[in-house]
């Protein structure tokens, strides 16, 4: 079982299908607030659906190609963050995260990146994470931007949501570069 503590008041754990009425109504209750950035919405029409994200996510996760996390706040899910795939052959992780909306705006979600972060280059022994954002959505690009990952660019019309395609901003951040600047250094993180 995959359980990574941030701090007193978050931590990571890998999903499981008992975690999907807690991941659906999460959802349930974010939904139009996710649906401006987030293209699955309209399919995540119920429980069942959620059921089979999770065990899609604990397959990646079996087979080593991705790690997708709960976000556990004060013992609750309140949204889902993780690797949504790892490149073994690049060292690189691509990272994603939803926060439901009454969580927002205290820095939890910077706090998850961080320890994401931290934990590919030092657990993972991975070279790069990415993270790509609509290039609309401010308030998502602040989360890789206060944690020093760099702007590699712009994919135009990188993904359709529901009516209009979106541009997507990439992020990166090498792990000479996060070891150069974090508490890392000297302590497992990979140069």
């Amino acid at each position: 079982m995959f359980l990574h503590k941030i701090d007193e008041e978050l931590s990571l754990k890998l999903l499981e299908v008992k975690d999907a009425e807690r991941v659906f109504e999460i959802t349930n209750i974010s939904r139009e607030y996710l649906r401006e950035w987030l293209p699955w919405l309209d399919h995540t029409k119920g429980l069942e659906d959620t059921k089979g994200f999770i065990q899609v996510c604990l397959r990646g996760f079996a087979e080593n190609k991705s790690v997708n996390t709960g976000i556990m706040y004060k013992g609750q899910i309140v949204g889902v963050a993780g690797y949504n795939q790892l490149n073994w052959s690049n060292k690189t992780a691509y990272m994603g995260y939803w926060l439901g909306e009454e969580y927002q705006g205290n820095g939890m979600m910077t706090r998850v990146a961080k320890a994401l972060t931290d934990y590919a280059f030092k657990e993972l022994k991975l070279d790069k994470v990415e993270v790509r954002v609509a290039l609309e959505n401010k308030k998502s690009r602040g989360i890789p931007e206060r944690l020093g990952f760099v702007n590699e660019g712009c994919i135009r019309q990188a993904e359709w949501l529901y009516t209009h395609y979106v541009d997507h901003i990439v992020y990166g951040m090498l792990a000479k570069d996060w070891c150069k600047q974090s508490s890392l250094k000297n302590k497992g993180c990979v140069n």
